[in-house]
């Protein structure tokens, strides 16, 4: 049997400040999971083209290289590059156009949502999972991790690579989704799912300050539709009674485990401001050294450039030779 590492592959786009939603939802598994595989962290530059000014997308892409090496992902276990540092991405990306009808791309749930939210038709957005399945196929990915409501992007992957080897023969391997069921929803500030367009987020480097901001801005009351829907999930999980206030506990044991916080929570019931100073001091010391490391790699952009650089050149080494079996494949070489 190989011992051989099965590849992981996984993308984050530029969009700016990571929040605590993000660390656990994604950005803390590329850690977790960066000994058990061979992983592969892109940063994907080219899927937000035109969501940003150019300066904005230049500055993003450096700051969130920042944030991944903040929270401990290693360059010397991972390939982590930029997606544009590898053309290859985008002529696989046209050739699997060849093979993807226009019918078979209207039915994706992220095209057809982000019209339906008035977002122009652009091309981009609408063959984003065919440049999707090019990320994912073009290193020959075993596993990517993505959460339930993702799996369509691997299972758009997983065709384009099987109606491609059906017409040209055998060339892409066919990816899994590796879905994580300890990953939880992280609830924001307003007990809605954190997220920057919902403006409830609480930033994994922010300073003191701002925790206690967000902190004291966390809703206690415990009758709201998303706090009920929630608790209504802790409660058929853990088989008893949810502690109040519902949002500030399904944040808070974020920091803390949970059956101590039962009791502190159950001591202190009617006492919020006793428990929103104890999630304060358990989230400075979760977020200050992780603020602290990426203060000090701040300082040394000129690193981090030759980090992804070299990522790159890895990336793209292993792009040329796909491309190389794939050129010849669809009939590209004159020999």
């Amino acid at each position: 049997m190989s011992d051989e590492k099965k590849i992981l592959l996984s993308g984050v786009k530029p969009t700016g400040r990571p929040h605590i939603g993000n660390y656990l939802g994604a950005m803390k598994q590329f850690v977790d999971l960066q000994d058990k595989y061979a992983s592969h962290i892109m940063i994907a530059d080219f899927h937000d083209l035109g969501s940003q000014t150019p300066d904005d997308l230049r500055s993003n892409t450096l700051e969130i290289a920042i944030d991944h090496l903040a929270i401990g992902l290693d360059p010397e276990k991972v390939v982590f590059f930029r997606q544009s540092d590898v053309p290859e991405h985008t002529e696989l990306a046209w050739i699997f156009n060849g093979v993807v009808t226009v019918p078979y791309l209207q039915r994706a749930h992220a095209y057809k949502d982000a019209v339906a939210k008035g977002k122009e038709p652009i091309m981009t957005l609408f063959a984003y999972p065919v440049l999707m399945a090019t990320d994912i196929l073009m290193y020959d990915a075993d596993v990517v991790p993505v959460g339930q409501d993702q799996k369509q992007h691997v299972e758009y992957a997983r065709d384009i690579a099987q109606k491609f080897n059906n017409t040209y023969g055998d060339t892409f391997k066919l990816p899994e989704p590796l879905i994580l069921e300890s990953v939880a929803t992280v609830p924001g500030t307003d007990g809605q799912k954190m997220s920057k367009s919902y403006n409830n987020t609480i930033p994994l480097f922010a300073n003191d300050e701002e925790i206690e901001k967000a902190v004291m801005s966390i809703v206690t009351d415990s009758g709201t539709e998303a706090e009920s829907s929630l608790a209504m999930k802790y409660v058929e999980r853990q088989s008893q009674e949810f502690p109040r206030p519902v949002n500030l506990f399904l944040i808070h044991r974020l920091f803390r485990g949970e059956n101590e916080l039962v009791s502190l929570y159950k001591e202190n019931r009617k006492n919020y401001k006793k428990l929103k100073e104890m999630l304060t001091g358990d989230m400075k010391a979760f977020i200050t050294p992780f603020r602290e490391r990426r203060e000090a790699i701040a300082k040394d952009t000129s690193a981090v450039l030759h980090i992804l650089k070299n990522g790159g050149e890895r990336a793209r080494e292993k792009a040329q030779l796909k491309m190389r079996d794939v050129r010849t494949k669809v009939g590209l070489p004159l020999h």
